[in-house]
């Protein structure tokens, strides 16, 4: 397994490269002595450290959904509907986190499962997995920039839409034109803002159902028996609970997130193998305290019948179940500190869908999948030319300055909703394949840098789960009197793109699906193995990161201290 691979041959040395002894598991394909090493095959660089990548695993995992969206559930559903379906949803995407997690701790690479599809899957799968990344990340940003615009109006509705656009679309250029680690820097701080926001949110909570309020009512648990724990959606009875049930678990779907930002930063992490496990790993509690307890906070502060919770669906601070809350409580200044948070975190989603739809458009062209110019990248280690592309579709949030026109950005979100689901399976798919590859090949499991719980079987349970999820999640359009054209298009668009670029991809390269023991399991290990082999400086924890930045201790190296 452990061998060097033509790709070691033929590489520039750039300005990271280190001279490093040759490991003897190398020594099939080098002769022995000294060897430049190098980040990755490709010209990304490694500068994103432990603090940064944490702090990108949460800001990836919390985002607008969690404050606003997340209102929708509970109307559908009920507070007992919507807490039962994000622990569910919550275990389910658990599933496919342990998926994910395995694969790129072992071959932390640039493009990440996108590529990984295509190399264990089939290229054809991985040409679909690309796009329908990309298409989703891409066509997210104009939509975040456009939410924006609409949490503004919380304060006032004369504010020019045409230069808050421009102000976004400059900032996202800024943060991911310079070098990878001011955009993991800015992830931090805007990531801080999230979480600061999420924990106030919860003390809030608390003080205020044990009655610190300005009515002194200890209210606790009072909305689960009135109006109830159970909402009743589309139809009445047993079955319009089931169908509030569905409601609550489809609004998780779409808020509920986390690994695929993880996955997407393998190729530019500083000790990946260490750093991307721990951010893998809390991935679980993150789903429990973030999306568990929102379930469980937004049905303990407000009733699901309170009627301004149809704001829910605007994308505006005033859909908040925690502002309707406050302003239900006569709470005055709160409410825009909520909003003035809000504000951050709709900026970094969309610096996220940036960032990330750059690199799976990088990632496609080095597979040979997309333009080759799109792999080329400044000295920094940016795809330049990735970069000009996505940066295109932020300009269509200016379609807002119209009144009129504003709807098709929405479009453009609702058009891929259905990705998200998409790339969940597409991950699951894979390990099930990478672990048949490890069984047809010999290697054992314990060898691995990182071995998952429970498998295949957390494969196999997360690819049915979420292949039902994309089955069902547009049902009510078949319901007699719900039957809508832009409505089914909205949910099942994205389904149809994905057939449509495997079929293609399929036709035109007639591939064939990669068979277990011809997987290429070895790709990039050895320039990822040697890169790791070559640090000196032991690994830092979060908490001593922190202290460093700010100047209480200084960093260690191999010789003592900096």
């Amino acid at each position: 397994m452990n061998f060097a691979t033509e790709h070691q041959y033929g590489v520039d040395p750039g300005e990271d490269t280190k001279k490093v002894e040759t490991p003897e598991k190398y020594d099939d394909n080098i002769h022995e002595g000294s060897v430049e090493t190098h980040d990755n095959v490709d010209e990304l660089k490694r500068h994103l450290g432990n603090r940064q990548i944490q702090l990108i695993a949460i800001g990836g995992s919390i985002g607008t959904a969690l404050f606003v969206s997340i209102g929708g559930g509970l109307m559908a559903g009920g507070p007992g509907s919507l807490f039962i379906a994000y622990t569910l949803y919550s275990c389910l995407l658990g599933l496919v986190n342990n998926c994910i997690a395995e694969m790129v701790i072992y071959m932390p690479v640039s493009g990440s499962f996108v590529r990984m599809a295509g190399k264990w899957v089939d290229e054809s799968f991985g040409f679909m997995a690309g796009w329908n990344f990309f298409l989703y990340e891409a066509c997210l940003i104009p939509f975040e920039i456009s939410a924006l615009n609409l949490v503004l109006t919380f304060w006032r509705d004369d504010i020019p839409v045409g230069a808050v656009c421009a102000i976004c679309i400059v900032l996202y250029g800024l943060f991911n034109v310079v070098a990878v680690k001011y955009y993991g820097e800015a992830e931090f701080w805007l990531s801080s803002g999230k979480l600061l926001l999420l924990v106030m949110l919860f003390c809030f909570t608390f003080v205020t159902m044990v009655g610190g309020n300005p009515q002194h009512d200890a209210f606790g648990f009072r909305y689960w028996s009135n109006p109830g724990s159970f909402a009743e959606y589309v139809t009445t009875g047993s079955l319009g609970r089931f169908e509030g049930f569905l409601g609550a678990l489809f609004s998780a779907a779409f808020t509920i997130v986390g690994p695929e930002y993880l996955a997407m930063v393998a190729g530019e992490t500083i000790r990946p193998r260490t750093y991307l496990k721990n951010g893998f790993k809390t991935m679980y509690w993150r789903f429990g305290a973030f999306f568990i307890g929102g379930a469980l906070c937004v049905g303990i502060i407000l009733p699901y019948n309170d009627p301004t919770l149809q704001n829910a669906g605007t994308g505006t601070a005033n859909g908040s179940p925690y502002v309707i809350a406050m302003q239900n409580m006569g709470i005055s200044v709160f409410p825009h500190i909520t909003n003035a948070l809000m504000v951050t975190s709709i900026f970094s989603a969309g610096n996220a869908y940036t960032y990330c739809a750059m690199r799976s458009l990088y990632g496609l062209s080095l597979e040979g999948q997309a333009p080759k110019i799109f792999s080329k990248c400044t000295k920094q280690g940016i795809p330049i030319y990735a970069f000009a592309m996505v940066m295109c579709f932020p300009f269509l949030s200016f379609l807002q300055v119209s009144n009129n026109t504003a709807q098709v950005v929405t479009w453009f979100a609702n058009l891929t909703e259905a990705a998200q689901l998409i790339d969940y399976i597409v991950m699951a798919v894979t390990y099930i394949c990478f672990h048949r590859a490890l069984k047809a090949q010999g290697i054992d499991r314990d060898t691995l840098p990182y071995k998952g719980w429970f498998q295949p079987w957390c494969g196999y349970i997360g690819a049915g789960g979420m292949t039902i999820m994309v089955c069902i999640y547009g049902y009510t359009t078949f319901l007699p009197g719900w039957w809508d054209v832009g409505t089914f298009f909205s949910y099942y668009t994205m389904v149809f793109v994905a057939i449509i670029t495997f079929t293609f991809w399929k036709v035109l390269k007639k591939t064939r699906f990669v068979s277990a023991a011809q997987a290429d399991l070895v790709w990039d290990k050895p320039i990822i193995d040697a890169y790791e082999n070559s640090i000196t400086e032991p690994p830092t924890k979060f908490r001593e990161e922190l202290m460093i930045m700010i100047g209480m201790k200084k960093r260690k190296t191999h010789l003592g201290v900096e």
